[in-house]
């Protein structure tokens, strides 16, 4: 029996990896729409914090004159 390594990383990622964005997927946003809202707020909390936080990065990289 061979092992096909692009098989086992595929099956992970399907059964490991995604499995909390089918769940998320399979949210019913009529009846759950507060428990959609506030995740898609956590979410946008989360991507906003590290957008800011990388261009004060940026910002001191340029003040140093390192690129």
């Amino acid at each position: 029996m061979t092992l096909n390594i692009f098989r086992v990383i595929g099956d992970f990622c399907t059964n490991v990896l995604f499995k909390p964005y089918n769940a998320l997927a399979k949210i019913n946003y009529k009846e759950f729409w507060w428990t959609s809202n506030f995740l898609n707020t956590i979410f946008f909390l989360i991507t906003a914090s590290l957008f800011i936080y990388w261009l004060f990065k940026l910002k001191a990289f340029k003040k140093e004159g390192a690129e």
